[in-house]
């Protein structure tokens, strides 16, 4: 359950990011107001997976999660340029974020 609940707020940590650059340093109410909720769901969604696993292992993947989603949107959304260097560095975070999950060692 940790783990679940630690990728899904890896997302919100995608969705806090890309709100913020969004709301123009918190001059647009909707972007603000999405950030807010983003940011307080993916700090509540660490808190509780570093209950049962190790906090720099849960910190890594929540980072990696966010930053990659964060990466992937700004390319298809063509805010960030898109090249096979850019795409396979976000392949290789994506599979070290697998690969800490591997190597944990919790069931959980």
């Amino acid at each position: 359950m940790s783990w679940l609940v630690l990728v899904a707020s890896g997302c919100m940590e995608s969705v806090w990011a890309i709100a913020l650059g969004k709301s123009e340093g918190f001059t647009h109410l909707g972007p603000t107001i999405v950030f807010v909720v983003a940011l307080v769901l993916s700090m509540l969604g660490l808190s509780f997976a570093v209950k049962t696993l190790p906090t720099g292992t849960a910190y890594a993947v929540w980072v990696g999660i966010g930053a990659a989603l964060t990466v992937i949107y700004g390319m298809v959304t063509g805010s960030e340029p898109a090249n096979l260097a850019r795409i396979l560095l976000i392949a290789g975070l994506v599979g070290c974020v697998i690969g800490l999950k591997l190597v944990d060692g919790t069931t959980d």
